[in-house]
């Protein structure tokens, strides 16, 4: 189904951030930290322990409005790309879709590309929220999000 006058339905926004890859992808992969870079205001919070490790995982956020969401994980590599269609609760999701890219450009420098793709996107009456969310609120999203990780202290070496 289409929507007469949406001609961008995929928005994005980049941005180049002072941190490594490794770094960012920590804050994006796990759902609990999400509320604290999300530039649409929309999270209020999720439940620890639902670090995203591959396609298929599915997590679950409080919405400010008080209602929950599943977010299936559908494009993942590890420390470069994450995706998730979210869904209300015990719902098939309605086809719109958030998505992270990371390209490392030194070990200290990143670029972010932040995607709203609602292309796919079948209920009309999600049109409205769908188009009021522009590449402002992704370039939110990469403000809070490089003020957490510029901000942050160099990671610590894994040991095995």
């Amino acid at each position: 189904m289409s929507a007469p006058g949406d001609a961008r339905r995929v928005i994005s926004a980049t941005r180049e951030l002072a941190a490594p890859a490794e770094r960012i992808f920590q804050l994006i992969a796990d759902p609990a930290e999400q509320p604290r870079w999300d530039g649409n205001d929309n999270l209020a919070e999720a439940p620890p322990d639902q670090r995203v490790r591959g396609v298929g995982d599915v997590f679950t956020m409080r919405l400010t409005t008080g209602s929950g969401r599943e977010n299936h994980v559908c494009d993942f590599e590890e420390g470069r790309r994450i995706a998730w269609r979210p869904s209300e609760r015990d719902q098939q999701p309605p086809g719109h879709c958030w998505r992270w890219e990371l390209e490392p450009l030194s070990e200290s420098r990143t670029r972010v590309t932040h995607t709203y793709d609602w292309s796919g996107l079948t209920d009309v009456k999600r049109f409205p929220r769908a188009r009021a969310t522009t590449a402002d609120n992704l370039q939110r999203s990469l403000a809070r999000l490089a003020a957490l990780v510029e901000a942050a202290p160099p990671l610590e070496p894994v040991t095995p």
